[in-house]
């Protein structure tokens, strides 16, 4: 399980951003670490190698008591994945008005900012927060 290997570590956020070879994904990660910041009011945390975490949760399961990111996002090569840790389910009509995305389990795929409406981007980000707040002692 991809989760029980990667950690917060001491990484700096602004130098990952900057190295970021794709253009595209290097712009829209300066937008998305000052959007996040706003909405978790948590510190921006370099999680494993590629994943920017804000804020963390416990939870627990067979194997014992588990700590992982709220919610972040990673600036991959294909697309920018941002982590809804608890999934779509709940946020439906924020997917819908989104724009043009793609969504797995936990993760929201995106191409480009510029395809999405940055106002619904936050609006989803808020309630995911909030509901994880709700579910979860969240730090």
């Amino acid at each position: 399980m991809a989760q029980l290997k990667t950690r917060p570590n001491g990484g700096n956020v602004q130098a990952f951003i900057a190295n970021v070879a794709h253009e595209q994904r290097r712009a829209d990660a300066e937008v998305l670490l000052t959007l996040f910041l706003k909405v978790s009011q948590r510190p921006a945390v370099m999680w494993g190698d590629s994943i920017i975490g804000f804020g963390r949760y416990e939870y627990s399961n067979q194997r014992g008591k588990h700590s992982w990111l709220l919610t972040g996002f990673s600036p991959r090569k294909q697309n920018t994945t941002i982590y809804i840790m608890q999934g779509f389910e709940l946020f439906s009509s924020e997917i819908a008005r989104l724009g043009k995305v793609k969504t797995a389990r936990s993760c929201l795929y995106i191409n480009r900012l510029e395809n999405i409406d940055m106002q619904v981007l936050e609006q989803l980000l808020k309630k995911a927060v909030i509901d994880m707040r709700h579910r979860y002692t969240c730090y």
